[in-house]
């Protein structure tokens, strides 16, 4: 990003430059390439989240984030993210970001083992090496991020993930990135982050403001802030089919159950609307 005071995002993308750096010293590419998980068909996000049978939640599992500190840092990945498909959430997000968030790539591969669902990988992509790595840890969707990566970048990464039968979601705060970064072939998802960089506040205006200017071609993602089932049903009403939600399900000692409880409250508005 170009601020003339650096933000946490400046911060966390030079640590993950170097920390990739170091990663592929130790684990070059062509070893990630012999990973079980290279040769599979990755599952689509994009169908998931378009199925009436299931919510549209994208539940998050992550210990902890710069806005945040320690969020859970004890609920086990197996019983939780198995939690979150038995309680009807469409797809998972891990963060496998270490030094920030507390993830770990073991995170992710647990998940897989155990979840017959779409996976998102939640990282900062800075390098095709992540992308690699994101397909023979078993994931199905990575994220591309318009703060950090340049529209030629967001081309590049992203047609490498389409290659190898990955989803990109692209996530945006605001429609200058949209304009900037946004590319039919290598894009499929387009995520509106309702939190500000600069001083972590949240709104979900953002994404209300935003949803006229994502083109139709795209499956609208929300991301930040979503408590209730009134939050989902006002965004899916402006065209969103994703609700992504990490933090209102993490701070419970049961993330699953919380995750249980929003999504029967939203079968129960939903089930009133049709009345």
């Amino acid at each position: 990003m170009s601020m003339s005071t650096p933000t946490i995002l400046d911060t966390i993308i030079a640590h993950k430059r170097r920390e990739v750096a170091e990663r592929q010293s130790l684990v070059p590419a062509k070893l990630l390439e012999q990973s079980l998980h290279f040769g599979s068909q990755p599952l689509s996000l994009c169908k998931y989240l378009q199925r009436d049978d299931l919510s549209g939640i994208i539940a998050e599992f992550k210990r902890k984030s710069p806005s945040k500190g320690v969020i859970n840092a004890h609920a086990p990945v197996e019983r939780t993210t198995l939690g979150y498909m038995q309680a009807g959430a469409s797809a998972l997000s891990v963060l496998t970001d270490t030094e920030f968030f507390g993830g770990k790539n073991e995170d992710l591969t647990i998940a897989r083992r155990f979840n017959f669902c779409p996976i998102l990988r939640k990282d900062f992509v800075v390098d095709e090496y992540q992308i690699l790595e994101a397909k023979s840890l078993g994931a199905d969707a990575v994220l591309l991020i318009a703060a950090v990566l340049s529209g030629e970048e967001v081309l590049r990464l992203g047609r490498l993930a389409k290659s190898l039968g990955l989803e990109v979601l692209l996530e945006i705060h605001s429609a200058q990135e949209l304009d900037a970064a946004l590319h039919p072939d290598a894009v499929s998802l387009v995520g509106v982050n309702n939190r500000n960089l600069h001083d972590f506040s949240v709104s979900l205006d953002t994404s209300g403001e935003l949803a006229r200017l994502i083109p139709a071609e795209y499956v609208k993602v929300t991301e930040s802030g979503l408590r209730t089932a009134a939050d989902i049903e006002a965004l899916r009403a402006v065209g969103y089919r994703g609700f992504l939600i990490g933090e209102t399900f993490m701070r419970h000692s049961r993330p699953e159950k919380a995750c249980a409880a929003l999504v029967q409250q939203l079968r129960a508005t939903e089930a009133v609307t049709l009345l």
